[in-house]
């Protein structure tokens, strides 16, 4: 077995309201950040697992996401997966 560094980053998909992320960009001007649009909130999930190989993890770390890290019916998420630097 190996060890991969995980990183899930999930957000809303297009067209699915974004109340955080319109909170964000409202207050923007007030703070002197001007012309910044389209701010979209996100998560990011890191963590370490072992696996067989990196495409095993990438199989596993998918599966993770669409059944638990996010809602599939109004998120998008992208996996990234790296072989961990040894402990």
């Amino acid at each position: 077995m190996s060890r991969f560094e995980v990183l899930v980053e999930s957000s809303l998909r297009e067209g699915i309201s974004d109340p955080q992320g319109s909170t964000i960009e409202r207050a923007l001007p007030a703070l002197g950040f001007d012309g910044i649009e389209h701010v979209r909130v996100g998560k990011a999930f890191r963590f370490t697992m072992s696996a067989p190989d990196e495409a095993a993890a990438r199989g596993l770390a998918e599966e993770l996401s669409k059944r638990f890290l996010t809602n599939p019916v109004i998120e998008d998420f992208v996996v990234t997966v790296t072989a961990a630097s040894p402990s």
